[in-house]
């Protein structure tokens, strides 16, 4: 059974940091696309940043340049290193992992992962 299990939200400044952290129990380790997506209240989930078994990154427009994604093979963990945080980045952050280890190619593409963690809270405010 896979679990992914999220950690590192809190609350913090505009223009503090905070990294984020998943780790991925029962998935093979290596083999999958993983991602972080993140939802705001009344919003709809998009895709923040994915990474294939490779190191391949692809960003979310939204946070182009602010956010750091990676990922630790060896202790089967995704990252998302996020500097520079606005109010507008609060939301909860969601880590996912493909049955695939290509990513798609539309980052906001949900269905193409069939393994969700309970997520992380980030808050960004003043």
């Amino acid at each position: 059974q896979v679990q992914l299990v999220e950690s590192g939200g809190a609350s913090v400044q505009p223009g503090g940091s905070l990294k984020l952290s998943c780790v991925a129990f029962g998935l093979p380790s290596g083999t999958s696309c993983m991602a972080w997506f993140r939802q705001a209240p009344g919003k709809e989930r998009e895709g923040v940043a994915s990474v294939d078994p490779d190191g391949r990154i692809v960003y979310g427009p939204s946070i182009l340049g602010r956010f750091s994604g990676s990922r630790d093979n060896a202790k089967n963990t995704l990252y998302l290193q996020m500097n520079s945080l606005k109010p507008e980045d609060s939301a909860m952050y969601y880590c996912a992992a493909s049955s695939w280890a290509i990513c798609p190619s539309i980052i906001d593409d949900q269905e193409a992962y069939g393994y969700w963690g309970h997520g992380t809270q980030v808050t960004v405010s003043s």
